[in-house]
């Protein structure tokens, strides 16, 4: 069997399809995923816990049910991986620190029951910045730095580069992890995979990890899970899986996956340059690729100056979650490590926190800035822009000093904002630059992940879809 015909190099729609058919069992599947882990993690560390015995009995599970004539789910022996913040059965959920290492789960996380509900087959966890607050780059004290597959000088992003890295290598067909200001779409465009940032409350999910109490409104409002994967056809069979309500998240909604058809041709409103804080050539050229496969496939695609209140959303962003967090830094602080505070505390030194009128009147400010992008949305039912306004940068850049991290900030703003706002996003691949992947993302109305969706594939469709890379000893020559 060669490279490509590989059971790890399929696309998960392709893998659920064979094992449902019984033209290959669930345990081949999963042993095809395990010897490449075996081959490829020693050079990118992106699993952190395999899980290989519990997803070859999974697998065995799945095979028997096969066996007796059961009618296997959609993601039927699909290996995923799980970001080492979000709960799996019995696995610690370290959050990248030893202070955590033995922390057990003692349930599956929402979003993992539901993948698991589907068929699918976690198979290990995978590497985040320690405690997901030591900055953009995948580095965690307990299991240290994630490469980048395409290029070893260039971060995989984050706060999710773990499973970035593990789907485009294909450790993995899929991959969760979680998003509040790009740490899906981010490690999405840097690795060249597709991502996808649901509406607030499109997915049920549970952040108590460690302890009975919820967090605070910005905690709760602005974390969302979210699947990685290499085609936008494996995204959506993700997104139709993890869809839903839970008992244990009440912010979950019921909502249809797919929404009414709208007025042809789809309105996109095109956005190269969000703030006008400038945009790398390479990036500019993504969007204008995208426009064009859009163009091409019958949308009417419209450039537009800006996207609404951009500024006044990121001052906000930052005051709100700054104001949140301030209590608890002091000792947050001391489990982050030597060096992994740098990123936050730059924050927190920038920005004070709120008293309780300034917060209140923040809080209005969120819902008016809201109801601006909703507006905007109303008239234009598609946003393209960037997901990071530069290439891959270098590891570390957001926490070496405080223009590394103003640098950092810039060229995830369009993300920051509509983390902010709720709405669903899809990045998607362009091509492939100086060595490097580059992408975009399709932006949309709440709970149209449908329309989101649908446009990342037309992109798809006409640009390509640039995974499963192999590992690449050392950067490419124009990028030295």
């Amino acid at each position: 069997m060669t490279r490509h015909d590989a059971l790890w190099a399929m696309t998960a729609v392709t893998q659920a399809e064979a094992v449902r058919g019984g033209a290959i069992s669930a345990l081949e599947l999963v042993d095809s995923h395990l010897e490449r882990i075996a081959e490829v993690n020693p050079q990118v560390n992106a699993v952190t816990q395999l899980m290989a015995e519990r997803a070859r009995e999974a697998a065995a599970r799945t095979d028997r049910r096969k066996a007796e004539g059961d009618v296997l789910g959609p993601l039927a022996g699909v290996p995923f991986t799980v970001k080492e913040s979000t709960p799996v059965e019995g696995v610690p959920t370290t959050l990248g620190t030893s202070r955590f290492r033995d922390l057990v789960a003692s349930a599956d996380a929402p979003p993992v029951a539901r993948l698991r509900a589907a068929g699918a087959i976690p198979i290990g966890h995978s590497n985040m910045p320690t405690l997901i607050l030591a900055g953009m780059h995948t580095r965690s004290e307990l299991f240290g730095d994630t490469v980048n597959p395409w290029d070893r000088s260039r971060t995989p992003g984050g706060t999710s580069g773990g499973d970035g890295a593990a789907v485009a290598t294909g450790m993995a067909a899929l991959g969760l992890g979680n998003d509040s200001g790009g740490s899906v779409r981010i490690p999405a465009s840097f690795c060249g995979v597709a991502g996808l940032k649901p509406t607030t409350g499109r997915f049920p999910a549970d952040h108590r990890v460690l302890g009975p109490q919820d967090p605070g409104p910005a905690a709760q409002m602005l974390v969302t899970d979210g699947p990685l994967a290499r085609s936008v056809a494996d995204l959506r069979l993700a997104y139709e899986a993890l869809a839903g309500t839970d008992p244990r998240d009440p912010r979950a909604v019921p909502v249809p996956l797919y929404g009414e058809p709208l007025p042809t041709p789809v309105k996109v409103a095109v956005v190269a340059d969000p703030g006008g804080h400038g945009v790398h050539p390479t990036v500019r050229g993504a969007v204008t690729a995208a426009a064009d496969a859009l163009l091409d496939a019958g949308y009417d695609v419209r450039e537009m100056a800006d996207v609404p209140r951009m500024a006044e959303a990121l001052e906000a962003y930052g005051r709100i979650t700054v104001t949140e967090f301030a209590p608890t830094w002091p000792v947050v602080r001391k489990l982050l490590g030597d060096g992994g505070d740098r990123y936050i505390q730059m924050a927190m030194e920038k920005t004070p926190p709120a008293n309780a009128a300034e917060l209140t009147k923040l809080m209005g400010t969120w819902l008016g800035i809201r109801r601006s992008w909703a507006e905007f949305l109303d008239e234009y039912p598609l946003l393209l822009g960037p997901v990071f306004t530069e290439p891959p940068v270098e590891p570390g850049l957001e926490s070496r000093d405080e223009a590394g991290r103003e640098r950092v900030a810039k060229g995830m703003r369009l993300c920051t904002v509509t983390s902010f706002v709720g709405v669903p996003a899809v990045a998607v691949p362009t091509g492939v630059s100086d060595g490097l992947p580059s992408g975009i993302q399709i932006i949309g109305r709440a709970f149209r992940e449908d329309l989101c969706l649908a446009a990342a594939e037309a992109i798809e469709n006409r640009l390509g879809v640039l995974t499963p890379v192999d590992p690449r000893p050392e950067a490419p020559a124009a990028a030295r």
